[in-house]
């Protein structure tokens, strides 16, 4: 499809653009970028840019899609569809599936399945087999076959020896070992962050040094090691955000992101024990939250992702103790940073983009976008004002199992452009 995107506002960080643009795609390339008018639009579909913002593709670089093992809850199409319905033209997804993704055979699975669709789908893969925190996985033929990050996520690698070993198996070729922070002997049976509210509902806490203790052992580790690359995933506490930016004013290669739900929601969202706001790091106290701002602001944060995590209906409408974590976040995930961090003025739209499509990719060693004639077209076009109410029934992924059911945001995804194909998002 050819299309013109009229008039529209172009923010891309990397070019230090941000303006109003004419722009021809013809067959996924970029004919035509220019401020000039344009007369010529026979055999084009016109896209008005009134109120609309275009940007490189978003990238995602935490979700979980299920496949192999648990496509009931998603699959790697189904994935793609959510992620392109919220806005995203590149993804990582996690290792914890079933089988894990621990061998070259899982990893070429997943890349041939998702070849040459609107989203790219890039694995991560395992630190150790089996997730079992023991023996390390094979990282070069891991990373050969495309691997792009090793990662346990869903668990956390807690023995600092096989950490130790991660980190100096990764040094002469320079891998990001990704952790998921949690001491689980603090945290056992948690539902809720330790606090009043946890006393309060009577529910088992997970104490946030938990996530400190950890994210220290591994960024003295990496220290140790050589100054190995180190990404904190989900982080959710203000000493989690304190340790990162110490971590970065000494030198040290660590990054980190974190997810909507961590800097839009409280613990206070428990006290009707709905389920889908469980999960894993628990939703904390506005004092994180700020923290947490303030981490993005001067960029101790990098990434805004969304740890997308479908568990079923029959799974989630259970006793809260007995539900498993995790909810689902791509098809929200730009209209919560927009209404809570745009529109709040917390966030300028340059900084988001760096962290919502720039970093990522950065971060992961993937090509940067440009918005160049001749260049491949990568974008996201979204409404920046477009107040829309949240509901499930529109989404793409299998799973519903969303904690922004009803919510009001402000800022849409519209249309993704990747791969020569044009996606129209409908939420």
């Amino acid at each position: 499809m050819d299309i013109y995107l009229k008039k529209i506002r172009v923010v891309n960080p990397l070019q230090n653009i941000d303006g109003y643009f004419n722009i021809i795609i013809r067959d996924g390339i970029i004919e035509f970028l220019s401020q000039d008018d344009i007369t010529e639009i026979e055999n084009l579909k016109v896209i008005e840019g009134e109120d609309l913002v275009c940007t490189p593709g978003l990238f995602d670089m935490h979700v979980h899609f299920r496949d192999p093992g648990s496509t009931n809850k998603e699959d790697l199409l189904s994935g793609i569809q959510a992620a392109a319905n919220g806005g995203f033209t590149g993804v990582l997804c996690m290792p914890n599936t079933n089988p894990p993704i621990d061998s070259v055979p899982i990893i070429e699975y997943i890349i041939n399945k998702a070849k040459g669709e609107v989203v790219e789908v890039y694995p991560s893969a395992a630190i150790t087999q089996g997730l079992q925190g023991k023996n390390l996985t094979p990282f070069i033929s891991l990373a050969k076959a495309g691997a792009l990050m090793f990662t346990d996520d869903g668990n956390c690698v807690v023995d600092s020896e096989v950490m130790r070993r991660a980190f100096e198996y990764s040094s002469n070729f320079d891998f990001l070992i990704g952790q998921h922070c949690e001491d689980k002997s603090l945290t056992q049976d948690f539902s809720a962050n330790e606090g009043e509210m946890s006393s309060k509902l009577g529910l088992k806490g997970y104490p946030s040094v938990a996530e400190e203790i950890i994210l220290f052992r591994d960024i003295s580790l990496a220290k140790y090691c050589g100054n190995r690359r180190y990404h904190a995933q989900h982080i959710s506490t203000n000493g989690s955000v304190k340790l990162i930016r110490w971590a970065k004013e000494n030198g040290l290669r660590v990054t980190s992101e974190v997810t909507p739900q961590h800097f839009s929601l409280t613990e206070d969202y428990l006290q009707n024990y709905d389920t889908n706001f469980k999960m894993n790091p628990p939703l904390r106290t506005n004092t994180d939250i700020e923290s947490i701002i303030c981490g993005l602001q001067d960029g101790t944060i990098d990434c805004i992702a969304s740890d997308h995590a479908p568990h079923t209906s029959f799974e989630k409408d259970v006793e809260f103790e007995k539900a498993p974590n995790g909810a689902i976040g791509l098809e929200t995930a730009l209209g919560v940073t927009l209404t809570y961090l745009f529109h709040q003025g917390f966030l300028a739209l340059s900084q988001i983009v760096e962290k919502m499509s720039i970093n990522p990719r950065k971060i992961l060693n993937l090509p940067l976008i440009y918005f160049k004639v001749g260049e491949k077209a990568n974008m996201t076009i979204f409404s920046l004002n477009e107040e829309w109410v949240v509901d499930k029934q529109y989404f793409k992924s299998k799973s519903k199992n969303t904690p922004f059911e009803g919510f009001k945001l402000k800022g849409k995804p519209k249309y993704v452009i990747n791969n020569q194909k044009f996606f129209v998002c409908n939420l």
